[in-house]
């Protein structure tokens, strides 16, 4: 089963359209109207509709680092700081992850990007 996605709103909206196009499930922040929700109220969300959660915000990747080393269950971060690669990078690198792998994989761990 393919990796859904869950963009939070320090990404483009242009990433979430561009990885529709090639046929990933993904939903946007701001789409959802969640965009003013806490990180962590965030990452719970993402948790419970069985998605991993994509961002540059530093704040999740040390939020999501807290809650492994506090054994509290999240379904995946993937975080990439917002000068390492360009729109395109993250599409590729999002589009690879969904469709190589599980989200089983990627429960409770934190991925760096670009890949």
């Amino acid at each position: 089963m393919p990796v859904p996605l869950y963009l939070d709103v320090h990404l483009p909206l242009a990433i979430a359209v561009q990885l529709r196009r090639r046929e990933v499930d993904v939903v946007h922040a701001v789409e959802e109207g969640t965009d003013r929700l806490e990180d962590d109220e965030l990452l719970e969300l993402a948790k419970r509709q069985g998605r991993v959660m994509v961002t540059q915000d530093i704040g999740f990747r040390v939020m999501s680092e807290d809650w492994q080393r506090q054994g509290r269950v999240f379904a995946g971060l993937f975080y990439g700081h917002q000068l390492a690669a360009n729109i395109g990078r993250w599409v590729a690198d999002l589009e690879l992850i969904a469709k190589a792998s599980e989200a089983s994989e990627w429960a409770n761990a934190v991925q760096h990007l670009p890949l």
